[in-house]
């Protein structure tokens, strides 16, 4: 498997830790911790090729920490780049696709913002409803162009 691949099954499993997190409403390094050991049991079982992959974990601890330390201010952001859509209205698996990559597109700055979007809108496709990636794609292109303003 490439470094590409490596970061692109690390920014999934990234992406289900912070729905994870969401769901129980604690963004703690116990929850991170026990997400990991999971994965790890899940490498025993055939079925979970996914759990078979090597993981970036820089980037995956860097990406997460980036989300925790700053929760807020990443939901504050997607509040007002997200027109009329409060962050409780926000389906969990595209606010976790979105947090991860606000994170991204602010704090994490050796990551083109394009390949933060690119990246997003393939794991809105691929976990959210039919309309994510569209979603997900305008709120995170008016992130940049504010970012840039």
């Amino acid at each position: 498997m490439g470094s590409k691949d490596t970061r692109r099954q690390s920014r999934e499993c990234a992406m289900q830790l912070l729905y994870e997190m969401d769901i129980k409403k604690e963004f703690s390094s116990s929850v991170q911790s026990a997400f990991l050991a999971n994965l790890e049991r899940l490498k025993e079982y055939e079925e979970y090729p996914v759990a078979n992959h090597p993981l970036d974990m820089s980037y995956f601890n860097r990406a997460i920490s980036a989300v925790i330390l700053n929760l807020k201010e990443i939901d504050g952001l997607l509040e007002s780049y997200a027109d009329n859509w409060r962050i409780d209205r926000l389906s969990k698996v595209d606010l976790a696709v979105l947090r991860l990559s606000i994170a991204e597109i602010c704090y994490l700055t050796d990551i083109p913002d394009s390949v933060s979007i690119n990246e997003a809108v393939e794991l809105a496709k691929k976990f959210g409803s039919d309309e994510s990636g569209k979603f997900v794609n305008g709120v995170l292109g008016r992130a940049v162009k504010e970012k840039n303003t």
